[in-house]
């Protein structure tokens, strides 16, 4: 897909993009079991969100932007994947693409420049836990080096039955071991 690589560009989210980034992350609580929120947000209530992704450290967070309008096609997130202080390497990531501008590489874009401004980060995992069934998603992992690692069965009941969650991991940094 050259072509979407000339078209957008991919930059650190800032505080202007959050109307856009609520709208889009909104369509997916709403239309999709992407997502196991069941209420949309406003833009207020995701302002943390946003502000625990600075444009440095291990949680990022990544905006694909339409060259010349810069209209916003997309995001990729990098979070904590616990609480708990030694978790503290491991991170969470996610990718959401606006409802029209799927199929054109966005995805692949984004997880690129994730990936790599967090390649200087002390970092040894990422996880990404993908509500089956989710083939473009699956795909996307997959290109990026994640392996799946295993599935919670009914985890998260959303739109009035009960959706698998797939783990995936990769490992930051190093390769993961064949035996992992």
């Amino acid at each position: 897909m050259p072509s979407a690589h000339k078209e957008v560009q991919v930059r650190p989210g800032v505080e202007e993009d959050l109307d856009v980034l609520t709208e889009i992350y909104n369509h997916y609580v709403r239309e999709t079991a992407i997502t196991f929120d069941t209420a949309v947000f406003t833009a207020e209530e995701r302002r943390p969100w946003l502000l625990s992704h600075p444009v440095d450290g291990p949680y990022r967070l990544m905006v694909a932007t339409a060259a010349g309008s810069q209209r916003i096609l997309g995001y990729a997130t990098s979070s904590p994947y616990r609480a708990k202080p030694a978790y503290s390497t491991s991170v969470e990531t996610t990718v959401y693409v606006a409802p029209d501008a799927g199929r054109r590489g966005i995805g692949t874009l984004l997880y690129g420049a994730l990936f790599e401004a967090l390649a200087g980060e002390d970092l040894h995992r990422a996880y990404a836990g993908i509500a089956q069934p989710n083939e473009a998603s699956w795909r996307l992992h997959a290109r990026f080096g994640f392996r799946h690692v295993g599935t919670y069965r009914e985890v998260g009941r959303k739109f009035g039955r009960y959706w698998d969650v797939a783990w995936y991991e990769k490992g930051l940094g190093q390769a993961l071991p064949d035996s992992a």
